[in-house]
């Protein structure tokens, strides 16, 4: 039995599912934005949960996802959860497989356990973002930044590191570039001088810092493209990009490191110092 609904445009995988939900994000009311964001941000739950233990988890009432289930084209919330269970048979397991043992190595207060446990998520994150970024989407990135005059870094808190990485790699590429940053409370000042013929990296991750979201704002409204970082496609800084991409670094003990980010913002940064030089 389908509700009515017609189930023969349902997307048969995960990739097809994330595309239609990215599609519909903008739609959805509140509470269906809400599982949206809860599914893309936690598929491995969304395969194994209940449907009462998702609905708790995303905050919502257990029919609710049924009904986000019917909005993108399911009979229910089973045919849905079969998607995200096909994606796990499809995944290799073995860093997550590693990860849970050193867990529970960790547990027992080895120093050794926690080392091994850190660089298995490390290593999980890089392969993850390996195959999860588009090439295509990459090289259009790296040529609207290595067209802008000055590329406007925007981090704060946990991702402050990797804003300031990329300063330091792009001013040995003789890549001029603003670090939005001051003791001084001055950034406003800072941004006065961002033109549409700039660009920005902005990065944040879940909680999203409120001064990184506000700075990447008043970059956007001012018509300069801005490059995103991110760990959600349901972040706030989204709607405020050109370009965005998606890195979810993998924990340890609630720990999360950086590894993916600070890789792709390596990668990003000599890629453009290389497209600057060839179209010189």
């Amino acid at each position: 039995m389908n509700n009515g609904v017609n189930t023969s445009d349902a997307p048969k995988d995960f990739h097809s599912l994330r595309e239609r939900i990215l599609e519909r994000r903008d739609l959805f009311p509140k509470r269906l934005s809400q599982v949206a964001a809860f599914a893309l941000d936690n598929p491995d739950e969304m395969a194994f949960g209940t449907a009462a233990s998702i609905a708790a988890r995303a905050h919502v009432q257990p029919s609710t996802l049924v009904r986000f289930a019917q909005s993108i084209g399911y009979a229910g919330f089973s045919d849905l959860q079969a998607v995200f269970r096909e994606r796990l048979r499809e995944r290799p397991s073995t860093y997550d497989e590693r990860l849970q043992a050193l867990r529970s190595d960790a547990h027992r207060d080895s120093s050794a356990a926690i080392l091994g446990g850190v660089i298995a998520a490390a290593q999980y994150s890089v392969e993850s973002a390996s195959t999860a970024i588009s090439s295509q989407a990459f090289e259009k990135a790296v040529k609207a930044l290595a067209a802008a005059e000055t590329i406007f870094l925007v981090a704060q808190r946990r991702s402050f590191p990797i804003a300031s990485y990329l300063a330091y790699t792009f001013g040995k590429l003789k890549v001029r570039n603003q670090l939005v940053s001051s003791p001084f409370g001055i950034e406003s000042e800072q941004m006065a001088f961002a033109t549409p013929r700039d660009a920005a990296i902005a990065i944040s991750f879940s909680p999203y810092a409120a001064p990184s979201m506000e700075h990447a704002r008043v970059l956007s409204q001012a018509g300069v493209p801005v490059v995103s970082i991110t760990d959600s496609a349901f972040s706030p800084l989204v709607p405020l990009s050109k370009h965005w991409f998606e890195i979810a670094e993998a924990d340890f003990a609630g720990f999360r490191s950086l590894s993916a980010s600070i890789a792709f913002a390596l990668a990003l940064a000599i890629a453009v110092g290389e497209e600057r030089a060839r179209t010189k």
